[in-house]
């Protein structure tokens, strides 16, 4: 169970760090082009979502491949951990996105 939680909190974090290393080295490329940055990190940091999902998870096909196995083999420990490592790491993809929106002072919509 340790190792359950020191991997949920990694989820966390690495894919909060996806979010806003992106969005800071990509608001520094929209300055070399004449964009606004606070614009251009808010809609980086959208699209960077489901890349952080991914890179915290270290691909989807091991997730995929242990969420199938835990269905046909009715094994709901495994599902169920698979699906707490997807929502770690959209809790980190999604905090890392609100940070942003928050610093920025824009909106959602």
């Amino acid at each position: 169970m340790n190792k359950l939680l020191d991997t949920l909190v990694l989820n966390v974090f690495i894919s909060c760090g996806v979010i806003l290393g992106g969005t800071l080295l990509g608001s520094v490329g929209a300055v070399f082009t004449g964009q606004a940055p606070g614009h251009s990190m808010l809609e980086l940091a959208g699209k960077l979502k489901i890349w952080a999902l991914v890179a915290a998870m270290g691909g989807t096909f091991d997730t995929i491949k242990a969420i199938e196995t835990g269905f046909l083999g009715w094994q709901m420990g495994v599902i169920a951990k698979q699906v707490l490592l997807i929502l770690s790491s959209f809790l980190g993809a999604h905090a890392g996105y609100l940070l942003l929106l928050y610093i920025a002072g824009g909106n959602s919509r």
